[in-house]
């Protein structure tokens, strides 16, 4: 008699990733624009009801025409360009510092006693605090600006980097340095993966507090940008480009938060095996 082979193991399909239907993804949205529609027929109900003139406050179908207007004559776009320009300088520059230095000072617990009463000193002054001596400085320009921005978003992000370093766990550290692992394959390969999801965290607030010192930059220091236009608007009382002004820094941030910022968290966090959610 001869031995049949046994059939071999069933080959198990990889689980696929369940896609939310079209339902739910429009009613996630529409809740999302809810409260903005809600602000919006209070605001137009209750202009209309006082009857305050457009100098004190705009009516919601004058900041629309101040939208057009500034679309139209290419002002916006100039504006726009400036800002986005230079919030992603300043946030380059303040990633490619801000990690090196937080990873060292998680890294080493001499290092962060040393430097953690300038880091909390420094916090209360960064970002507006510095645009006097900014302008000092570097003058009146993009320089200054950029300056503010970095200031604004380095603390935020190093604070976070530290944290993620030491949330790093000790087996794995230890289990890095008995394999003769170097300084460099250890930042790379150990140190900054395990931080990268609260990097990711520092980040996201991080760049608001960069809008921030942005808009306060740019009205004091530059000629051009949504902060100078915010400057002029309020020189000539014109309520309508301000308010106009003010949306379109609000939903470029919202925008960026949303649909960059909140997806990159909640994938790293998802790589790294956190549980944490995202939202």
């Amino acid at each position: 008699m001869t031995a049949t082979a046994a059939p071999p193991p069933p080959v198990r399909a990889r689980p696929r990733r369940r896609r939310s239907p079209p339902r739910s993804l429009l009613r996630s949205a529409l809740w999302f624009l809810a409260p903005f529609a809600a602000l919006l027929a209070v605001w137009a109900a209750v202009v209309a009801a006082t009857g305050v003139p457009m100098r004190i406050f705009p009516q919601v179908t004058d900041v629309v025409a101040a939208l057009v207007d500034m679309t139209a004559s290419g002002e916006l776009f100039a504006h726009l360009g400036a800002s986005l320009r230079r919030v992603l300088i300043g946030s380059a520059l303040a990633v490619v510092t801000a990690l090196p230095f937080g990873v060292a000072l998680g890294a080493s617990r001499r290092l962060s006693a040393f430097f953690a009463p300038l880091l909390r000193f420094s916090v209360a002054l960064a970002g507006i605090a510095w645009i006097p001596i900014a302008t000092l400085w570097l003058g009146y320009g993009d320089g200054a600006v950029i300056f503010i921005v970095w200031n604004a978003m380095f603390f935020a992000l190093t604070y976070n980097t530290v944290l993620g370093v030491r949330r790093i766990p000790l087996p794995l550290l230890r289990a890095a340095r008995s394999m003769g692992t170097g300084r460099l394959r250890m930042f790379w390969e150990v140190l900054l993966p395990g931080a990268l999801p609260s990097v990711v965290t520092g980040l996201r607030v991080g760049l608001g507090y960069g809008w921030r010192g942005l808009v306060a930059a740019e009205i004091i220091a530059t000629s051009a940008g949504l902060g100078y236009a915010l400057f002029l608007a309020q020189k000539t009382f014109s309520t309508d480009v301000i308010i106009a002004a003010m949306v379109i820094i609000g939903l470029l941030w919202l925008a960026m938060d949303r649909l960059l910022l909140a997806p990159l968290e909640r994938r790293t966090v998802q790589r790294w095996g956190m549980t944490a959610g995202v939202s």
